[in-house]
């Protein structure tokens, strides 16, 4: 897999990342906009009961299962609403967005590529359930390029737990500290250097506010060069 081509690791990545041998993606505001859509469809929820959508609620939320984060959004304003009439409202409204505002982020689409052509075996795993997750994935034509896709009905905690990047490490055959995991959150990011993975942030939107302690380093986007380097990676068609 190595590559002539391929730029040098910069210094800001030492101590040196070991040669990752699969790569395990997030989903939501990583590898597609949903987390954008998904604080539009927050604050259009907690409109209609007239609260605020607070930045810091947010934070709370984002990276977790669904279940866990509604039940947040319901304790932080002593909302009356069962996690169920929520998540069905959730529904409702991000049902309407997807037809017109789901897309792929910056720089997957190529990375997808150029890991294919590199022979890299890849996945997702996901705090979303499985119905949402291959629905978005289908929607953007990755689901068939997955060798697997873990969702929330897969484990049996949540992130910020280490499972489910564990799961993904045992999918890609590979132990974790030789898998490389692409996040947006700060819960997600916690999950996978838990899991002992070599953990790159990728914040997006919100998350540029968050903390990301003990990631390798944290990338501009899923272009960024210091991805295809720590991956020994060349640009697919470049």
């Amino acid at each position: 897999m190595t590559n002539p081509t391929a730029p040098p690791v910069p210094a800001t990545l030492a101590p040196p990342i070991p040669a990752p041998r699969g790569v395990t993606f997030d989903l939501d505001g990583l590898l597609v906009n949903t987390e954008e859509l998904y604080q539009d469809v927050g604050t259009e929820l907690l409109r209609r009961r007239g609260k605020p959508f607070e930045p810091e609620l947010l934070d709370r939320m984002m990276g977790r299962p669904q279940q866990v984060s509604l039940r947040i959004m319901i304790e932080w304003h002593g909302l009356e609403d069962s996690v169920e009439r929520l998540a069905a409202e959730t529904k409702e409204i991000f049902t309407s967005l997807l037809d017109s505002r789901l897309a792929p982020m910056p720089g997957a689409v190529a990375l997808l590529d150029s890991l294919s052509a590199a022979g890299v075996p890849f996945g997702v795993a996901t705090s979303s359930g499985p119905d949402f997750a291959h629905d978005v994935l289908g929607r953007v034509g990755f689901l068939t390029r997955m060798g697997f896709v873990l969702t929330c009905d897969d484990v049996r905690e949540g992130k910020p737990h280490p499972e489910i990047y564990l799961a993904a490490a045992g999918r890609l055959g590979v132990p974790p500290r030789q898998m490389l995991v692409l996040e947006d959150s700060h819960n997600g990011c916690k999950a996978a250097v838990a899991a002992g993975a070599v953990a790159v942030a990728v914040p997006g939107g919100h998350s540029h506010r968050h903390d990301f302690p003990g990631a390798a380093f944290i990338a501009g986007s899923l272009g960024d060069p210091r991805i295809y380097a720590a991956l020994d990676l060349a640009r697919a068609g470049g």
